[in-house]
């Protein structure tokens, strides 16, 4: 049993002078308990190979099952501790940002804001005052609300029913590798926190549906829309139409991007008014079946914060009526006009009637 110690703890140490992940260490340490269990379990009694290494299965079993007990008990701890972070500074810094003034810290933190002609402090108040809407949490949704929690958002939201995944890294970077197998709305809400614990954030571990749109909506001043199919793309611009809310749309496919502001409550067009229909299966592949570069998203979902910065202070001229069109792989940026459709089943002449506008 002393051999069998001794050879781990070799191992062990190998790994670590090499720089090992602690993963891999570990698991040759279990290929080796694995290796000398076998020995054990067909080795018949009294056999040397079999008695230097303990002499019976049974012991090595009740090691195993104590560090099972072991490992089962720290990842425990590692879930209520992340818990505790979450929630711990929303409890403690978050009143502050639900009153109407701003402490010292906050003051230096937004200075650049402030110092803004077209921001300043009356500009920065109404950002501490906003209450956004992220839904998705994934690439667009990632930079954007990093950024609009930086800002000094005072209270944000985000709707998302997926978690992180190893695949997600490569762009959705308010994850990170020790967050893989959590909800995605709470390893952002995390991250937002540890940034800036003087905004709110309220997680929605779900996806965004029918029978949950207006009521969630209602909550808030302006909705971001992140997400990558077009169901919830429709939904989403129905209910903000319905309740007159400003849509601020981003769409990704491999190398580029486009982004556009939706607020039909201000002459613009709304999201089907451009889109009428869904493309047909294939047109329109998801980043997961046709791929995107990884800063592409940083990219849209940032503008896409800074439309809602200028959406929610009233500063220079948000996006209404146009969309942005980036394309990364050769450095162009054009911008299109878009028209609301009066035969518009959401936002059109018909629509305004059938509703008493």
């Amino acid at each position: 049993m002393i051999l069998v110690l001794f050879l781990a703890a070799i191992l062990w140490g190998i790994g670590a002078l090499m720089g090992a992940p602690y993963r891999s260490r570990l698991a040759m340490v279990v290929v080796l308990f694995l290796g000398v269990l076998a020995l054990q379990m067909v080795l018949p009694a009294g056999h040397p190979l079999r008695e230097a290494t303990g002499g019976s299965p049974a012991l090595w079993l009740l090691i195993a099952g104590f560090v099972v007990v072991v490992l089962i008990y720290r990842r425990g701890l590692q879930i209520l501790r992340r818990r505790a972070e979450v929630r711990q500074p929303q409890a403690i810094q978050g009143e502050p940002a639900q009153k109407g003034q701003f402490s010292e810290t906050e003051l230096n933190r937004y200075a650049r804001h402030i110092v803004l002609h077209e921001l300043g402090g009356p500009g920065q108040k109404r950002l501490k005052g906003a209450r956004v809407l992220v839904i998705g949490a994934g690439g667009l949704g990632a930079p954007a609300l990093q950024y609009l929690a930086a800002a000094g958002i005072g209270s944000i939201g985000i709707i998302d029913n997926d978690v992180v995944e190893n695949a997600n890294l490569q762009r959705q970077v308010i994850h990170r590798d020790a967050d893989i197998g959590m909800p995605k709305v709470f390893s952002a809400q995390a991250a937002m926190l540890a940034q800036n614990p003087f905004v709110v954030v309220r997680p929605y571990h779900r996806r965004l549906a029918d029978e949950i749109a207006a009521e969630l909506f209602a909550d808030y001043d302006l909705i971001l829309d992140g997400t990558d199919n077009f169901t919830t793309r429709y939904l989403s611009n129905r209910v903000a139409v319905e309740q007159g809310k400003p849509l601020i749309s981003g769409a990704l496919s491999q190398w580029e991007g486009q982004l556009s502001v939706f607020d039909p409550a201000h002459s613009g067009p709304c999201y089907q008014c451009v889109f009428p229909e869904a493309p047909s299966a294939g047109l329109a592949p998801s980043c997961a079946e046709a791929g995107v570069v990884g800063p592409l998203p940083g990219v849209i979902g940032s503008m896409m914060a800074v439309e809602a910065i200028k959406v929610v202070a009233d500063a220079g001229t948000p996006m209404r009526g146009q969309m942005l069109i980036y394309d990364a792989l050769y450095g162009e940026t054009r911008t299109i006009t878009l028209k609301r459709r009066s035969d518009c089943p959401i936002c059109g002449n018909g629509h305004a009637k059938a509703h008493g506008g």
